[in-house]
């Protein structure tokens, strides 16, 4: 939270800090000292600090506007020029109603034959128009160069990782002992129920394929991520029978939600890898929605030759979710149980700049 308005802090710290220095600056050019303050002073000093914080918020929606919105279209020099006219047509534009309007009736109000001077009123938007256009050339496209180049940077991570993931999983896949194992339910199953056997190696082609389709994508529905899990789930009840049994409970208006791909599959992945299962004391995984997270939760069998784990599938799956969110992905062991909730992300927020 306190990240979020670090930028506005930070251009109320610099209106506040220019508007002192440069009031003061001009009452030196005019009076030859600045050892003096008085209510009047105070006033000028607000309404110019209001001004400078206003011209900040007009840069940074100009420079949003052609950065990253239909004016960042144009190329050339002529964007160049045209940022520059728009900066100072806002600032002017800020100057008569913040600066120029606000004297006038004070003036008015005050003395009805004291004017504002010509010269001081030009000498504003002079000093406006310079003072918007060096703070939007050198602090708030500079600040947004950074921006851009950070998100650019995040992009570019966020790739890393689902490269990342989907080498896990295929590697995970093509483990020869999988695959060994694979081929060996498909030699059996050939003999004993060829249509079986079809359906199986159809299911193996489908946990492949839905592997490398994913693999480019930050993130998939929830109804895409249980198309490889149910194929997947397919493959280990036809290996292990009843000694792994799955029960998926995914109530139908969540299946638009998204999530990073692959993570569903790790994670049973990681549940038959690191348990042991016979037909007396089974594996028992469930899938289901709770709190809007997607829970994967099993019983805690660990095997007789346990493997060491490394957390990495569940380490990258916490790393991508990093990129959309700030909820966390949840992991829960109890001396019976093992529990990973994932976030269900609406497709709305990313969309745009991640399809």
């Amino acid at each position: 939270m306190r990240d979020k308005y670090k930028p506005f802090l930070r251009q109320l710290a610099i209106a506040a800090l220019t508007t002192v220095l440069l009031y003061y600056a001009l009452v030196f050019v005019h009076q030859g000292t600045i050892l003096f303050f008085n209510t009047g002073i105070l006033v000028e000093l607000v309404v110019a600090f209001f001004f400078l914080l206003a011209i900040f918020v007009a840069n940074s929606f100009i420079s949003k506007a052609f950065s990253s919105g239909p004016l960042s279209r144009i190329s050339g020099g002529w964007k160049t020029v045209l940022e520059g006219i728009t900066v100072v047509a806002s600032s002017v534009t800020l100057c008569f109603l913040l600066y120029y309007v606000p004297y006038r009736l004070v003036y008015y109000v005050a003395d009805a034959e004291v004017n504002l001077l010509p010269e001081r009123v030009r000498l504003a938007y002079v000093i406006s128009s310079v003072a918007a256009l060096f703070f939007y050339y050198f602090v708030e496209r500079e600040r947004n160069r950074k921006e851009l180049q950070a998100e650019h940077l995040r992009a570019e991570q966020l790739q890393k990782e689902n490269f990342r993931a989907q080498l896990e999983a295929l590697k995970n896949q093509v483990n020869p002992h999988f695959l060994f194992n694979s081929l060996n339910v498909l030699n059996s199953l050939i003999h004993i129920d060829p249509d079986k056997a079809a359906t199986f190696l159809s299911q193996l082609s489908e946990v492949y394929r839905a592997l490398l389709d994913s693999g480019d994508k930050p993130l998939v529905t929830l109804e895409k991520e249980l198309e490889l899990a149910n194929a997947y789930i397919y493959l280990m009840q036809t290996r292990f029978g009843g000694n792994v049994q799955f029960k998926v409970d995914v109530p139908s208006p969540y299946l638009h939600l998204q999530l990073p791909p692959t993570s569903l599959q790790m994670l049973l992945e990681n549940a038959i890898k690191h348990n042991g299962s016979t037909i007396n004391k089974p594996l028992h995984i469930s899938i289901y929605v709770k709190n809007d997270k997607l829970v994967v939760e099993n019983n805690l069998q660990p095997r007789l030759d346990e493997l060491k784990s490394t957390k990495v599938g569940l380490q990258n799956i916490i790393s991508r979710y990093k990129y959309f969110t700030d909820e966390k992905v949840e992991v829960t062991q109890t001396e019976g149980s093992f529990m990973v909730a994932l976030p269900l992300l609406d497709v709305a927020p990313y969309e745009s700049s991640y399809t």
